[in-house]
């Protein structure tokens, strides 16, 4: 029988063990550019089997949020190669998370200060982080413009380049597409988002087609093997809305199951939220049995609440990785307490957001709390 603290294989990516440390915005890249702070945050954390990062933005276009890092300017390029020297030199893997957030902006991020972009012009019920006298402040989203679609192949390329700069000039050992939590290629997959008429609009295959033709483009590129993608089939997060998610999401990982990925990560409920949905019911071992009867061999990696025995149970109930977020801000050391049933250190939610080394790098090792 596996266990949580057995090695894996996910795609090209040999991984010590079964636990993940989920992508945790955190607001601590001025300029989007990743900061020696960072490189020290997650070697700290190099002990879980896989590392993903906080998302990260493929363009200034793609930036949503006041100082998360980016993956499209040379000073970017250069900063996330500490980071990923710090994690390999700790013995760590890690890919980084590819984000465009869509909708989910405001002008005051933008090239220009013009409208963020989304598939239909419908402004998002949700709010994204601007920073005013040095703190983190929490504003409505911008309204979006509508994409043309002579607008996509450009969008499809951006993925594809950032993908290559993140293997081939900043040593990440892979990336995960983001695809979930209602940025802009869950915006496209779900109906309460897309309404367009053209052919990445209306029936399933058409809203699932750019989410397919950007993972298409990096499979491409760097090989399937070192690509993830993240979905959540019925999140709350930044109105997400499909009223039909079930044959959606069944299609989309029917169709990624001919790529050969390394791993789909699947978002169970609403992202950092409740698990159980009843006004939104969701069968996820119904989702993965279409993935494998597609042929999908690519680990299964579980997301959302998971704690030490329903990670533990997870697994034996055929999950290959369980990805957790925020024990991971507070606990540094996260494997070890796992393994040996110590307790956790609790996160200070109010510095989950922007700020320097506290409440980032100086949560205590339980080692340290013992001697």
């Amino acid at each position: 029988m596996p266990s949580l603290f057995d090695p894996v294989q996910a795609g090209d990516l040999q991984l010590a063990n079964r636990i993940v440390m989920a992508p945790l915005t955190r607001n601590r890249a001025p300029d989007a550019i990743p900061t020696p702070l960072m490189a020290e945050y997650y070697a700290q954390r190099a002990t879980a089997g896989l590392l993903i990062t906080e998302a990260t933005a493929i363009s200034h276009q793609a930036q949503g949020y006041a100082d998360v890092p980016g993956l499209y300017g040379t000073e970017q390029l250069d900063g996330w190669k500490r980071v990923t020297g710090a994690v390999h030199d700790a013995g760590g893997k890690i890919v980084v998370q590819l984000w465009h957030v869509g909708r989910v902006s405001h002008n005051e991020l933008q090239p220009g200060g013009g409208k963020p972009v989304a598939p239909s012009a419908i402004t998002a019920r949700t709010k994204t982080v601007l920073i005013k006298d040095g703190a983190p402040v929490f504003v409505p989203t911008s309204e979006p413009r509508a994409l043309d679609a002579e607008e996509l192949p450009e969008i499809v390329h951006t993925y594809r380049a950032a993908a290559l700069n993140a293997v081939e000039t900043t040593g990440f050992d892979g990336v995960e597409i983001h695809g979930a939590n209602g940025y802009l290629l869950d915006q496209f997959l779900k109906n309460g988002s897309n309404q367009r008429t053209d052919d990445y609009g209306g029936p399933i295959r058409n809203r699932a087609r750019l989410l397919l033709e950007v993972t298409r483009a990096i499979v491409d590129a760097i090989g399937g093997g070192r690509t993830g993608i993240r979905l959540s089939p019925v999140t709350l997060a930044n109105d997400a809305f499909d009223s039909d998610p079930q044959p959606l999401f069944e299609h989309v990982v029917k169709q990624l199951a001919r790529l050969d990925l390394a791993y789909l990560h699947i978002i169970e409920g609403a992202t950092g939220g409740a698990r159980d949905l009843p006004e939104r019911p969701f069968d996820y071992a119904a989702l993965k049995a279409a993935y494998r009867a597609a042929g999908g061999k690519g680990a299964w990696m579980v997301n959302n609440g998971y704690d030490k025995a329903m990670a533990e149970q997870a697994v034996k109930d055929g999950a290959d990785l369980v990805a957790f977020g925020k024990p991971f801000i507070a606990n540094p050391d996260l494997v070890q307490r796992l393994r040996s049933n110590a307790p956790l250190n609790q996160p200070d939610p109010a510095t989950f957001y922007g700020g320097g080394a506290e409440g980032y790098t100086d949560y205590p090792d339980h080692e340290e709390l013992v001697n």
